[in-house]
């Protein structure tokens, strides 16, 4: 008889109770590494295949698809911009989630929600339209580069649109994971706007930090327009100067979980995160975000 004690201190006696012991073990692995029983919400500003790539719109098809391939259940949002080919990529209204107006800034604005399913995958993505914010032919800048004076309504809209449309869904995620700045305003309306909404007692929310992609300020009224919908200045003082670190200091004070998902962060919001006081994952290369990404939203999110 051979005995065998592992650095757990259990007694194995013989051959096939160790490859029992073995398989045991890979099973827990398997499991903390599973997200079978998570249902996770993904809300971005770009994804691939619809835009072109780059570290935001990669990564918000990489980690659903990471999750989706895992078992959880997962949804994806995203702006219906003018620029993606909506024949190309089988967009289509869906009739029973279109037709409500969202307040803007005391402005009716219709909304309409078309969806898509990505090539291959059974990924299912939603698009938040709206002919006066995201039928120009472009994202966030015009062909000069000069950013569109209403990204800051297109952001509130975008926000509003995705909380609306999950509820008319009645489907209740355990996470909210944003990625990208015009996704940045929406844990400051679920914290404040939408706090009384039993559907999303329990859900945490993850906001992933990338690089800076502008450099001017959104509309200086920014400030007032968050105001209108009874946010208080208090919570959003850092949007009197709406630039992109300001925009994101504000959607991290509002975040459960943050996650620093470029190296090209600016040191400030590093800092700020760090000073949080909130769980963190710090940045990991594409070939550990798996085991990073599902230990966090497993292990840091209670």
């Amino acid at each position: 008889m051979v005995i065998i004690k592992c650095k757990h201190n259990i007694l194995v006696y013989n051959s096939i109770n160790f490859c029992k012991f073995a398989r045991y073990l890979s099973l827990k692995i398997k499991e903390q590494y599973n997200m079978k029983e998570k249902r996770i919400l993904f809300v971005s500003s770009e994804v691939v295949p619809y835009l072109a790539e780059n570290e935001v719109s990669l990564m918000s098809y990489d980690v659903p698809k990471m999750v989706n391939d895992q078992g959880g259940q997962i949804r994806i949002f995203m702006p219906r911009f003018g620029n993606i080919n909506e024949r190309r990529h089988q967009l289509h209204e869906v009739i029973r989630l279109s037709g409500m107006n969202l307040v803007v800034n005391d402005l009716d604005m219709p909304l309409i929600i078309k969806v898509a399913s990505i090539p291959k995958e059974r990924i299912q993505v939603y698009f938040i339209d709206n002919d006066e914010y995201f039928k120009r032919k472009a994202t966030f800048a015009d062909e000069d580069g000069v950013m569109y004076p209403d990204n800051d309504e297109r952001a509130i809209f975008f926000a509003k649109g995705v909380v609306e449309t999950v509820k008319k869904l009645n489907w209740v995620p355990d996470i909210i994971h944003v990625h990208g700045w015009m996704a940045a305003m929406l844990p400051i309306y679920m914290k404040h706007y939408y706090k009384d909404e039993a559907l999303f007692a329990d859900t945490k929310i993850v906001t992933s930090i990338y690089g800076q992609s502008f450099n001017e300020s959104l509309n200086a009224e920014m400030i007032n327009k968050v105001k209108f919908d009874g946010i208080p200045e208090s919570a959003i003082a850092d949007l009197a100067e709406p630039n992109f670190e300001n925009i994101l200091k504000a959607s991290i004070q509002h975040s459960d979980g943050l996650i620093i998902a470029s190296e090209e962060v600016p040191q400030n919001l590093i800092d700020y995160v760090k000073n949080s006081g909130k769980p963190f994952l710090p940045f990991v290369t594409k070939d550990k975000f798996t085991e990073a990404y599902t230990e966090f939203y497993k292990t840091k999110l209670v």
